[in-house]
């Protein structure tokens, strides 16, 4: 079943708004991750619209999806950005975007990033440790910069989600437990080069069940009531992302409108500014990957269907026993089904996209495409077994635009070289 309203059969073939995904294969090769432009927007808007009513910032959470012409998509719409590193902030400035509209979070930021981000001006940290504000300070003072910080509050909310991405609880990494936050906001109002004016927290990702995002509302909502008290001017909220996409046919992703609401009712009114992080919700259903069949083979009882796609190209299965639709893009013409296990061409046991699926009937040279593939996709991609990464292409209508040129194998050495004076020549 089709994840996406964005793709579709038509004549028989798998669509992406108006591009033949068989024409993209032809033109472009396998394996390639393939984005609806449109879906993408649809998603976005859906968070803008709904949050009309209130003073907020919708912050693209830049790590599921960093290629720059999505992020240019987003900016264009009005877009702010979530960043982790400052190779997701180069990305963002690359892309068009003001560093003005952009909040860096992240559990260890390094000095040098921290002095690039005051240098190019974003609008704000989110502040995970003691270390990191005095940290902050320093280099804000010497720079003559005053860095506008939130700390990252760790509510203790458990998500229930994968255990890999929950971020809430107090055995994380993540943020500052509520009951050692408060010294740290008195602290850092003294502190030359801060501006404490944010609350920030993100309990984790994938939740198809945003009650306890409300439920960590509550405490921080009840966080900043006690700070504003003390004089401390507290004037945005940041929330998080971690709202869920569709993996399954058979998934109820959050509607952002219904989510929105429940939000806007806690802190209309407040005199705060609302930030929400969403990542995946907004591009994980508009991406697929595209990869073809090379062949099947029987082990005993077990078939195996192998692809050109493999786990350095999509490693959610691998890692987080992630759960990834697969629909043929020739439309079947019955609806006979073969048991396979779908896996790559990797030298890994755990180079599988699927254990014991049942998927069309397919044979060496049908192309798969594999659904709600955007975020989290390429992005967590890898040249493992000296694989060439694959291609990028956005779809805008009827056209297919090349973000990402598929990697070539002169790609796979680049910055390597041979320590010099070693003689080329070997042993015979």
């Amino acid at each position: 079943m089709l994840i996406d309203n964005e793709y579709t059969y038509r004549r028989g073939v798998l669509f992406c708004e108006d591009v033949s995904l068989a024409d993209i294969a032809a033109k472009y090769g396998t394996p390639a991750y393939v984005y609806s432009g449109r879906s993408i927007t649809n998603h976005y808007l859906a968070y803008e619209t709904a949050l009309a009513s209130i003073p907020h910032r919708i912050c693209y959470a830049v790590k599921a999806n960093s290629n720059i012409a999505i992020l240019q998509l987003l900016a264009r719409l009005g877009a702010c950005f979530d960043i982790v590193s400052g190779g997701e902030l180069y990305r963002v400035l690359q892309a068009g975007a003001s560093a003005r509209r952009v909040v860096f979070s992240g559990v260890g930021k390094t000095s040098a990033e921290i002095e690039y981000a005051l240098e190019q001006g974003i609008y704000a940290f989110n502040c995970e440790s003691e270390a990191e504000l005095f940290e902050l300070s320093k280099i804000a003072a010497r720079m003559g910069r005053t860095a506008s910080i939130a700390f990252r509050v760790n509510p203790d909310v458990d998500a229930a989600t994968h255990p890999y991405i929950s971020t809430g609880l107090r055995e994380h990494k993540f943020g500052i437990g509520l009951a050692e936050v408060e010294p740290l906001y008195k602290a850092a109002a003294e502190l030359p080069g801060i501006a404490p004016e944010g609350v920030s927290c993100h309990i984790g990702s994938q939740l198809l069940d945003y009650s306890p995002i409300l439920e960590a509302l509550e405490k921080v909502l009840a966080l900043v009531t006690r700070l504003r008290d003390v004089g401390i001017a507290i004037r945005h909220l940041d929330i998080g992302g971690g709202i869920g996409a569709r993996y399954r046919s058979t998934d109820h992703a959050p509607c952002p409108a219904k989510f929105a609401e429940a939000l806007i009712g806690r802190v209309k009114g407040g005199d705060i500014e609302l930030m929400l992080e969403p990542g995946r919700s907004i591009v994980a259903e508009a991406g697929v990957l595209l990869t073809r069949v090379i062949l099947s083979k029987q082990n005993g009882a077990k078939t195996f269907v192998v692809t050109d796609a493999a786990m350095n190209d999509l490693v959610r299965p691998t890692l987080y026993q992630a759960y990834h639709e697969i629909v043929p893009v020739s439309e079947p013409i019955s609806a006979d089904t073969i048991t396979v296990d779908l896996v790559g061409p990797v030298c890994e046991t755990g180079d599988f996209f699927a254990h014991q699926r049942a998927i069309s009937e397919c044979a060496a040279g049908d192309l798969l495409a594999l659904q709600t593939a955007g975020a989290y996709g390429f992005a967590l991609s890898s040249n493992y077994n000296s694989r060439p990464r694959a291609a990028e292409i956005l779809i805008d209508g009827d056209k297919a635009y090349l973000i990402r040129a598929r990697e070539l194998m002169a790609d796979l050495i680049r910055g390597e070289a041979l320590p010099q004076g070693w003689s080329a020549s070997s042993a015979q």
